[in-house]
């Protein structure tokens, strides 16, 4: 059993911030080791397919970046917590989406298809 729960989505006006947060427990995690995975924040939008923001390696602490998210996003961890975050800033309408934080074990790349696991999303808004 795993589970993957976001919170902190919102309305905000464009130019605001945002900061999201996932909280991984379940016995999956537990029996594979927290720090033996990879973690990922993806994001769907109406109409259009499920895209890559960024991941980041539990064991290394190393992250990666969409280019549109580079300089405006952050993904941080707190192992202690099983929690990861998205801090976001200088958001754009086109941001508008459903956020998801998804695990995989070992190393991954930014393809959602790697990543078996998948949290319910939070809905993220930014007006004009």
């Amino acid at each position: 059993q795993g589970q993957l729960v976001e919170s902190g989505g919102g309305l905000v006006q464009a130019g605001g911030s945002l900061k999201l947060s996932c909280t991984a427990s379940g016995r999956t995690f537990i029996t594979y080791g927290i720090n033996t995975w990879a973690m990922g924040w993806f994001r769907q939008a109406p109409g259009k397919a499920r895209e890559f923001v960024a991941t980041i390696n539990w064991s290394g602490g190393s992250a990666n970046y969409a280019d549109s998210m580079k300089g405006r996003f952050t993904i941080s961890r707190d192992n202690e917590k099983n929690t990861v975050y998205l801090e976001m800033s200088s958001l754009k309408p086109e941001d508008t989406a459903v956020y998801y934080c998804a695990a995989a074990k070992g190393f991954r790349g930014t393809s959602p298809v790697e990543y078996p696991y998948w949290g319910q999303g939070t809905q993220v808004t930014v007006s004009s």
